[in-house]
């Protein structure tokens, strides 16, 4: 699999988990706090001997990504937040 889809695919995902965090502002905290513990939970799962491929690699990856940075990405926002009325 080529380096330049893998960084696409990244930056891809990396752009959703932006987005969903500045569409779906309102969401609430526990629902950030069980994203990043569903992506730790995926970071840290053993690969079976039958999905070890790259392909499998790259959406295992991405799925890791995009929970982990937006869990992560909601408490970034909030602590630099400025409002609209500053």
């Amino acid at each position: 699999m080529s380096n330049w889809i893998v960084f696409l695919s990244y930056c891809g995902v990396l752009a959703l988990s932006a987005w969903l965090l500045w569409r779906y502002s309102h969401v609430r905290w526990y629902w950030h706090l069980m994203s990043v513990v569903i992506a730790l939970g995926i970071g840290l799962m053993p690969m079976r001997e039958a999905w070890n491929r790259p392909s499998v690699d790259l959406l295992i990856g991405a799925a890791f990504l995009l929970l982990l940075c937006w869990g992560a990405g909601e408490w970034a926002f909030r602590l630099f937040h400025v409002h609209r009325h500053a």
